[in-house]
């Protein structure tokens, strides 16, 4: 009994993650296309950033150890 109680857990389960796939809006491809751009850029920025300012830490802490 277990068993077959436990399978229809699982279709209950798989059904209610399709019903909410369903309700998903999905982007459209320019707006997939321009969101990933955004991501991308502000990705390459920050990371840009995070060295500058790695590089002036460990340039100040190298003047302070000296």
């Amino acid at each position: 009994m277990g068993e077959a109680k436990e399978k229809t857990q699982k279709k209950s389960w798989f059904k209610g993650l399709q019903a909410e796939f369903k309700k998903v809006i999905w982007p459209d491809q320019k707006t997939l296309a321009k969101q990933t751009a955004a991501v991308v850029g502000v990705s390459v920025f920050l990371g840009a950033l995070i060295s500058v300012i790695d590089v002036i830490l460990k340039y100040g802490i190298d003047l302070l150890v000296k």
